[in-house]
């Protein structure tokens, strides 16, 4: 995979990557799943140096953010048959920018109110979280990060 200028240096947060299980990557963003079984819950981080706010990035990238977003947003839709796509984009724990996609259904332990610290976050089975990073790497076409 070719490396973009605008990614020398560019590296994950932490806490980001404490807490997400890697899919893939696509132009712009990789694509992590939050490892909260609670709610399907991807989060898109662009790879760029320093970005912590949607203003730091071009107009073309921020484009490409919005597209790449509404493309997580359709997948997670498709193979979890939810009933409402959550986007956030705060920032306030983890300055790196990224973007919050969740998948809600009106059974889950938070619905209808946000799903920040409702609950505990539950983990995965391995076996459960692996056929769904597989799926959404295949649905989203993405290649391995």
């Amino acid at each position: 995979m070719t490396t973009n200028p605008n990614e020398s240096g560019w590296a994950l947060d932490p806490q980001i990557e404490r807490d997400t299980v890697p899919v893939g990557d696509l132009p712009l963003c990789r694509v992590l799943l939050m490892r909260d079984a609670n709610y399907p819950w991807l989060l898109l981080v662009p790879r760029r140096c320093g970005a912590s706010e949607l203003t730091d990035l071009d107009p073309a990238e921020q484009a490409l953010l919005i597209a790449e977003t509404a493309q997580a947003g359709r997948v997670l839709r498709a193979v979890t048959a939810c009933d409402k796509i959550n986007l956030a984009a705060l920032g306030n724990v983890v300055p790196q920018l990224h973007v919050h996609v969740i998948a809600r259904m009106r059974s889950d332990p938070a619905w209808p109110r946000p799903v920040w610290n409702v609950v505990p976050a539950r983990e995965y089975e391995a076996a459960a979280r692996d056929r769904l990073v597989a799926t959404l790497r295949e649905q989203l076409s993405l290649v391995s990060s």
